[in-house]
């Protein structure tokens, strides 16, 4: 297949954005037909009951379920709303009040946290939640990401690897939107960075990244939840297109938003037309927690301890493997803890011994918790594993 063609130029500029093609895309209606794990569809974006897709993968249809969730990304409005993701609200419930420790922390520090895409101090934002949160309270953390929605939505639109990153983001009431935008990895570029990579790089920059956001307080819409766009993941030229102003009125003028449930979860291609809402209550701290999900192949927009996060982590994991837990579960938490992916490393002091890569961090927590480790016997071989990893 040509990555080039009539129809896929080696660049794109900004005289490519054509507000009419936008349009034709984005006004496209979703049909439900296309999606039979969806139990509905609500102002274009696929609806999906949590406990249905449980029973559906519990039924031997994993693959199926994950094959139409890439769908929905690409194919689809680009977002899915997961009703139920956390069934059990008081682990919810427990990692907010790790979340507000956090913040208080960081205010009593006096400390402050920017925001990409809104003004500076409007809300309270916890960059690298998921370190702190994993190094706070290791057992909130533990119950927290060992969802299966999470793990089921990740490895649909990553494959296994990914790596789970977290930012908080409170919004109080009367806390202003963002601007539109699409996201990591070129919408953090400047429209000239951004058209210096080849147009293929547009077009992979979506698929090293899901988006996503944990409701921890019911949000109607009038606490301003995520304004999106759907369909607008399919527009090529969409990361120069986001910043010019006809394309900022008209996204202003047919955003849709759709009100969560504290345990619901959104996710969504990055490359989707978004921002935070207003939040015009007088009463609603809307708190969410905003997933971004990496692929093995591709760079994290954080810098985390993951040999700090498993240290922390691996006493949970062997506590409840002796009580009796699955290993989904425990593969889930290590999914989310632990590196997934061995390179990059030094292959003179790591090289593969039983296949063609040395192993991987997760692959050695994994090892650990299978063979009933002490703590300090993979706290040892992890740093050790760090160091021979070294240039």
């Amino acid at each position: 297949m040509s990555i080039t063609s009539a129809a896929h130029p080696a660049r794109l500029t900004e005289q490519d954005c054509d507000l009419d093609a936008f349009r034709a895309l984005v006004e496209q209606p979703t049909d439900p037909a296309d999606f039979p794990y969806a139990s509905s569809v609500e102002r274009n974006v696929l609806v999906y009951e949590s406990d249905r897709l449980r029973k559906s993968v519990a039924a031997g249809e994993r693959r199926e379920v994950q094959a139409e969730l890439m769908r929905a990304f690409t194919e689809g409005p680009g977002i899915v709303v997961l009703q139920g993701a956390f069934p059990d609200l008081s682990v919810v419930d427990r990692a907010t009040q790790v979340f507000d420790a956090l913040i208080a922390e960081q205010r009593a520090s006096g400390a402050g946290a920017g925001d990409h895409f809104a003004k500076p101090g409007a809300n309270d934002r916890v960059w690298n939640a998921l370190e702190k949160a994993a190094l706070y309270d290791p057992e909130a953390f533990a119950d927290y990401y060992a969802n299966d929605m999470l793990a089921l939505v990740s490895v649909a639109w990553l494959g296994p690897g990914y790596q789970v990153t977290s930012q908080i983001n409170v919004v109080h009431p009367g806390g202003a939107a963002q601007t539109v935008h699409r996201d990591y990895h070129l919408g953090f570029l400047s429209n000239e960075v951004a058209a210096d990579y080849p147009a293929h790089v547009h077009r992979l920059s979506p698929v090293l990244t899901l988006q996503g956001a944990v409701a921890h307080c019911d949000m109607p819409v009038e606490s301003g939840p995520t304004m999106y766009l759907p369909h607008s993941q399919k527009y090529e030229p969409g990361y120069l297109a986001w910043r010019l102003p006809e394309f900022q009125a008209y996204f202003e003028s047919h955003y849709i938003q759709l009100p969560l449930a504290k345990g619901d979860a959104a996710f969504f291609n990055p490359a989707l037309f978004h921002a935070a809402g207003t939040n015009r209550t007088a009463d609603v701290r809307r708190m969410a927690n905003l997933l971004q999900v990496s692929s093995a192949f591709g760079r994290a927009m954080e810098t985390v301890d993951r040999e700090a996060v498993t240290n922390a982590v691996f006493p949970v994991l062997l506590r409840r493997k002796a009580e009796g837990v699955g290993e989904e579960w425990l593969d889930t938490v290590v999914a989310a803890s632990a590196e997934g992916y061995p390179f990059p490393t030094n292959l003179d002091n790591d090289p593969p011994v039983e296949g063609l890569a040395p192993p991987s961090q997760a692959d050695v927590v994994r090892r650990a918790v299978r063979e009933g480790w002490a703590p300090d016997a993979l706290r040892g071989e992890l740093r050790a594993g760090a160091e021979r990893r070294e240039s």
